[in-house]
């Protein structure tokens, strides 16, 4: 194992002397370098051995060899006097005229770094937000390109845990990957003072990590580490670098702080590297990037069954709106695994997120969603998707006001998340605040171009200020980029009320054809149904969504679309049979 550290400057007097720390409250005292803050009360740790230390010159070997180091005398230690020299009276005169000369330079040498570490570390000013730039991957392999992001997001959810930190999200610093940013410019865009920089290279089964926290005011370096691993130790690694780092931001820990912080959900680094995999294959949202996605976490549970994030991932996968699976398969296994994390570890605030969405979107329990979600962000207030599980929520029960104020809290945390935005975009829209979410969908659409929830949501959008073109261009331009049934029911709807049946027929063909492939949403046959004025085949696929659970019912209370059938005898008994409130 080698390691090297730079840390504020190139000269480390801990590293050469290795002095103790003391606790100015408790006097306890620690020989760990890396601690600030003392573990029993949280005070601030000074630079203060509790032994007096000697400096001498080790001249063995060649003079270009020779380092200092500090002792405790033998007769200090153990009561009895140190041996005796054996040399020539006139040359140990001469050697201690040179250590005396030596401890000399040393003593001030000590002295002037040791009251800049007492005086000017201690009162460095803690880093209160924190952007943790995507890792770089050295190697040149894109098989690689999991663990370099897999350890960005580790370390992102790690840090989110400090007391008073603001960590800036996943999706808002991967807008820069692959990108060469000045750490100046990326603090004025996210309004951090501070930036952590790691570049990753893989050899084999070894590794090495390059660390580097950077004030964004000037573009000076604050600390930097290097670390050279095994892949069989990237576990403790990570808890090493996520201990290290929170350390050289100058916040204050608890000891239980700490355990927190370095918390991890396995020990296993085979469980964990496969963890690392499907998360990367997750985060590509299609389909067959989220069944593959699956597959790794299943195989992170085999090695260790009591691998908590592993089965959240499971959930995460099976409840994807994006897999458009059978509504009975996506909720016993996606709700199993929920369920399962939650026993392993009930202050997950994961895994109490995404059960509060599987129960709205698929069991229509929406007071134990709520209560989920309500728990999700007492665990965990700054967890941006815990608000926005419950922003949709809210907004599905038509508590409109409420809905927005958590989009918003959601957006504020996580300002760049394109997801985030265009579900935004939605909440306004069945707010009945069209412009406005037409704005924020614009906006969504400037972050990323081709995300195709921005895309489906403007079509329904202009649907209902009567303007069929732009919708048209919008629903084309989501079967584009992601076709599914929901984006085939908008563009048939926006056809059929352009006058276009022939073509929202043909739009209702195709999802007939699918169907012969895979499971195809009721509500979205629908929606196109609904559109051509055909109440019959309207209502008869809602009642066939109702009866397969189709998780899009929810929307029958948000959707603009369904305001024709409103009075509908038909309509309300489906209506009340979802239990939404009227």
């Amino acid at each position: 194992m080698k390691r090297t550290k730079a840390l504020h400057a190139e000269y480390n007097p801990t590293a050469s002397f290795n002095l103790m720390k003391q606790c100015t409250e408790c006097n306890r005292v620690y020989d760990d370098e890396t601690l600030k803050f003392c573990l029993d009360d949280g005070a601030a740790l000074v630079y203060g051995p509790a032994e007096p230390k000697t400096a001498v010159l080790e001249s063995e070997g060649n003079p270009s060899e020779r380092r200092t180091k500090l002792f405790t005398p033998a007769g200090a230690m153990h009561g009895r006097s140190p041996s005796k020299f054996t040399q020539p009276d006139a040359e140990r005169k001469w050697n201690r005229s040179i250590v005396a000369a030596l401890g000399l330079i040393l003593v001030a040498v000590v002295a002037g770094v040791g009251g800049y570490l007492l005086y000017g570390r201690a009162a460095a000013k803690p880093i209160e937000s924190l952007a943790v730039m995507p890792f770089v991957n050295e190697t040149g392999s894109a098989d690689v390109e999991y663990l370099s992001d897999g350890m960005t997001e580790s370390l992102i959810n790690s840090l989110s845990k400090i007391p008073n930190l603001s960590v800036k999200a996943r999706s808002t610093v991967f807008r820069y990957k692959n990108q060469t940013v000045d750490p100046v410019i990326v603090g004025k865009e996210l309004a951090v003072p501070a930036v952590l920089n790691g570049h990753i290279l893989q050899r084999g089964d070894d590794l090495t990590v390059y660390l580097s926290l950077v004030d964004t005011k000037t573009g000076g370096q604050i600390w930097g580490d290097s670390y050279e691993r095994k892949l069989a130790d990237l576990v403790a690694l990570q808890k090493e670098i996520t201990r290290e780092v929170s350390q050289e931001l100058h916040v204050r820990l608890s000891g239980a702080d700490v355990q927190r912080v370095t918390k991890t959900s396995t020990e296993n680094a085979e469980a964990y590297q496969l963890y690392l995999r499907g998360r990367h294959h997750l985060m590509k949202s299609t389909p067959p990037e989220i069944e593959t996605s699956i597959k790794y976490f299943q195989q992170a549970i085999e090695i260790d069954p009591s691998y908590t994030l592993a089965y959240v991932g499971i959930a995460d996968g099976y409840r994807a709106p994006g897999a458009e699976r059978v509504p009975a398969e996506a909720l016993e296994k996606s709700k199993a695994a929920a369920l399962k994390a939650i026993e392993l570890d009930d202050s997950l605030a994961d895994a109490h997120a995404v059960l509060g969405f599987i129960i709205f979107w698929y069991e229509w329990n929406w007071a134990e969603s709520e209560k989920e979600c309500k728990r999700a962000i007492e665990l965990a207030p700054n967890n941006s998707d815990a608000h926005l599980f419950y922003a949709h929520l809210l907004s599905n029960l038509g508590r409109n006001d409420e809905s927005l104020a958590e989009a918003r809290r959601a957006r504020e945390l996580d300002p760049l998340n394109v997801r985030t935005n265009a579900l935004e975009g939605q909440f306004l829209l069945h707010a009945g605040r069209v412009d406005e979410a037409l704005a924020r969908l614009n906006a969504t659409k400037e972050l990323d171009p081709d995300n195709w929830m921005a895309h489906l949501f403007s079509t329904s959008a202009y649907i209902e200020k009567g303007m069929y073109p732009e919708a048209i261009a919008e629903g084309r331009r989501t079967n584009e980029i992601q076709p599914h049934s929901r984006s085939f029911s908008f563009l048939g709807y926006a056809l059929a009320k352009s006058g276009n049946r022939a073509a929202a027929q043909s739009e209702l063909a195709m999802m007939m054809e699918q169907s012969k492939q895979r499971w195809i949403s009721p509500y979205s046959v629908a929606i196109v149904y609904n559109g051509l004025e055909d109440r019959e085949q309207t209502l008869a696929w809602l009642e066939r969504g109702l009866e397969q659970r189709d998780p899009r019912m929810v929307f029958l209370k948000s959707e603009p679309k369904w305001k024709n059938l409103r009075g509908d005898l038909r309509f309300v008994k489906i209506f009340r049979a979802v239990g939404l409130p009227e």
